[in-house]
């Protein structure tokens, strides 16, 4: 049976054009839609987006930014240690695990740049907790009930007209913590394959039921509220699930559902949605045993779907709008265990790619000379990262939305 519902923002504003929407709608319809169609137009909107990518389980960093001629990494790492064969060299004493030759090759033509040994300081080496302090960019010996995201939106977003478009999407299976904001939020979750992830025939049915049964909403108006939700959840997925469909991308992406998800992310952003904010998330980095193998491929993995992203990104002449960053909880100790793997440590580079990036290598590398078993000395916080793509990308207040002054990175200019 079809549906007596309009799908889209589109065939609300159709519908209205003709005198019928809102009439017909108006008692449950979302409050977006109802002031989309009043406006007939959205603004003109600041394109700029990011793009977050989450190696979670912690990355090892000093084999995928090697300093393969460095006899303590050698020391520290009888078996795991990479040698100069083994890497691609992106200067005189550093290079990049061979499986990341994708961004290599980006970092040749000036579209990516390493940001060396970042941490914070008094690390934890929780995958939560760790993963909970990157994500709310509090100090770690503090607690935020936001993320700095959710903060970059209550900042950005605040007093904005609503739109019908989600303000930031995540690929992964929970809210990332970094989209908590003080106030409530238009975000969107979408599952690792193709499939939208919110509302599906169990969520329309029910909507129709309640819109069936309008006048029966309780004191609190709890029904009404039900089916705003149900709504916007219902249009947001058709809407996002008929441009995945439609989607034609001009690169070819390898398989799996880290570069599934890329591809999806760039025919949304191809598609003109408004939204500011996207985070995927490549899980496999926790690699306490046998390292080598599994490191390398998930290496692989991200290099070739960040590759692919960014030549689609720049085929359809989006890539100026476009900043991908990746981040990790923690890096990896600076010794192999017993395993032949490594155990959770601190410090770790990170990669931000785009149109726009100055440099390849930003901060300064660890210094190998400790203790075994000890970690490594940070040398570059991770705020300082929001703050240069906050301040310098989103045109925002950093130091206010991070709470505190951080120094600026020169991989924006």
């Amino acid at each position: 049976m079809n549906s007596p519902l309009p799908s889209t923002r589109r065939e609300f504003l159709r519908l209205s054009s003709k005198g019928v929407a809102l009439l017909a709608f108006g008692r449950y319809a979302p409050q977006f839609l109802i002031g989309s169609a009043h406006a007939a137009a959205a603004p003109e909107r600041d394109r700029r987006i990011l793009v977050l990518v989450q190696l979670a389980g912690g990355n090892d960093g000093l084999n995928t930014l090697v300093p393969f001629d460095d006899p303590a990494y050698h020391a520290l790492r009888p078996t795991l240690a990479l040698r100069q064969k083994d890497v691609i060299g992106v200067g005189d004493h550093l290079g990049l695990h061979s499986a990341c030759a994708p961004l290599h090759a980006l970092m040749q033509d000036g579209r990516l740049g390493i940001v060396q040994n970042v941490g914070y300081p008094n690390p934890n080496r929780s995958h939560f907790r760790s993963t909970e302090i990157w994500e709310t960019a509090a100090d770690s010996d503090a607690s935020l009930s936001t993320g700095w995201v959710g903060r970059y939106l209550d900042n950005a977003c605040s007093g904005a007209p609503a739109a019908s478009d989600p303000e930031a999407i995540h690929i992964n299976a929970e809210v990332p913590q970094s989209f908590g904001g003080a106030i409530p939020h238009n975000t969107y979750g979408l599952t690792l394959g193709n499939r939208a992830g919110r509302a599906g025939q169990d969520d329309a049915a029910l909507l129709e039921k309640l819109a069936a049964h309008g006048a029966h909403d309780d004191a609190q108006g709890n029904n009404t509220f039900l089916r705003a939700t149900l709504m916007d959840a219902l249009v947001a997925e058709k809407n996002i699930q008929r441009i995945i469909d439609r989607n034609k991308p001009e690169a070819t992406y390898p398989g799996g559902n880290f570069a599934q998800s890329l591809r999806n992310i760039a025919g949304l952003i191809a598609a003109g949605l408004s939204t500011r904010i996207y985070f995927v998330s490549l899980g496999g980095f926790d690699t306490h045993a046998n390292q080598a193998n599994a490191h390398t491929n998930l290496l692989r993995q991200l290099s070739e779907g960040l590759a692919a992203f960014q030549k689609d990104l720049t085929a359809r002449k989006l890539d100026d709008q476009v900043l991908t960053m990746t981040f990790s909880e923690f890096g990896r100790r600076p010794n192999e265990n017993e395993s032949r793997g490594t155990d959770h440590g601190t410090a770790a580079p990170l990669f931000v790619m785009g149109r726009q990036i100055h440099g390849p290598l930003h901060g300064t590398a660890p210094d190998l000379r400790i203790e075994k078993n000890a970690d490594l000395s940070f040398t570059t916080d991770f705020r300082s990262v929001y703050a240069t793509v906050l301040d310098r990308w989103l045109d925002s207040p950093a130091d206010t939305i991070l709470g505190a002054a951080h120094p600026r990175l020169g991989f924006l200019g």
